[in-house]
């Protein structure tokens, strides 16, 4: 029987959590641990959900006492240190500490690229395309296994309003973009572990932004896999057990993902999708993400949050992807009533 993985951070966020808990529950038991209980999304995928607060790593290993779990997971950036914590206190795998606490502070990750002249952008500079590289290290190996291309939104904000991957991305043969990933990796000491790289690609050559030891959100694993056939969110769960994924590719298409933003700040009066968008061959999901009478923040201002919907195709080409994105977004509707102004008296 598969060893049962510990999910640190997972279940609480919005949908697009789903596919990757999915994943991940399809290969090991899930026991989730967090104060708050799982959002009704989750439920289905968790063998079960402990009440502790992950950052208390020892009365959350008194919790998973007789659960006998094989991994540990971290789900988001600021449960990086704690994830290290129960795993080190568990005798289980694990990114170094050093490694966690550095990635799970923006500052200090720029601040250590830097004094190991890795190139890195300034996240303000919108200067160049954002992409991101997705790569799984194995010991000194970091194998990037897909490219993710981001087109964002409006300032100030800047929040993605689509991601793509294409199993044939020319960035995938740039040699200057797999030293940069390569550089940043090794800078930060990762070992064992997925990672989500993002890159401003500029005049001067690709820079390093972040750098993320666990599975990205925004669906990015569902594109990698409809693309490549790589699951991502499986290949974190073995290397938290101490196995090695596969990470063959058995695809060769193009996947991508569309969000629908408000267009003014307000309160969502109307949302509905046209059941024939379930006719359009390229759809593999199109799902509302708010509900009416939800208050919502234009596109220059939201969060994720405040997405309303969100629609992912696959095709053989990213123009076809593109082409199918534009078709399926007319089939959504959406109104807002846009704030009362408040006027200084």
């Amino acid at each position: 029987m598969a060893q049962p993985v510990v999910l640190l951070g997972a279940g609480r966020g919005d949908v697009c959590g789903e596919f990757p808990l999915a994943r991940i529950a399809a290969a090991h038991p899930v026991l989730l641990v967090g104060p708050s209980p799982p959002a009704p999304w989750a439920r289905p995928h968790l063998t079960a959900h402990l009440a502790a607060d992950p950052a208390d790593a020892e009365r959350t290993a008194e919790a998973l006492r007789g659960h006998s779990p094989g991994g540990i997971l971290a789900w988001s950036r600021a449960h990086l240190p704690p994830a290290v914590r129960l795993a080190a206190r568990l005798g289980l795998p694990g990114l170094p500490y050093e490694a966690a606490v550095t990635c799970a502070d923006p500052s200090a990750l720029r601040a250590l690229l830097d004094r190991h002249r890795v190139p890195t952008a300034d996240p303000a500079d919108t200067e160049g395309e954002p992409v991101s590289a997705e790569a799984v290290v194995l010991d000194d190996e970091v194998r990037i296994v897909a490219l993710t291309r981001t087109t964002p939104g409006p300032a100030p904000a800047r929040r993605p309003l689509r991601h793509s991957v294409h199993a044939h991305d020319v960035l995938l043969h740039n040699r200057f973009l797999r030293q940069s990933v390569e550089r940043a990796v090794r800078a930060v000491r990762l070992t064992h572990t997925v990672a989500h790289i993002a890159l401003r690609l500029t005049a001067r050559g690709p820079r390093v932004l972040d750098v993320v030891p666990h599975p990205p959100g925004d669906l990015i694993p569902l594109l990698v896999e409809r693309a490549t056939g790589v699951d991502l969110s499986r290949a974190a769960a073995a290397l938290a057990t101490g196995g090695l994924p596969d990470l063959t590719p058995t695809r060769q298409r193009a996947a991508a993902v569309q969000f629908a933003y408000p267009a003014v700040t307000g309160r969502l009066a109307h949302l509905r999708l046209d059941p024939a968008a379930a006719q359009e061959p390229s759809a593999e999901r199109m799902v509302l993400t708010r509900r009416p009478g939800d208050p919502v923040t234009a596109a220059s201002h939201a969060e994720v949050t405040d997405r309303l919907a969100h629609w992912v195709t696959t095709a053989d080409t990213p123009a076809q992807c593109e082409k199918a994105l534009r078709r399926m977004s007319r089939h959504l509707t959406a109104m807002v009533h846009p704030a009362a102004r408040v006027h200084a008296a």
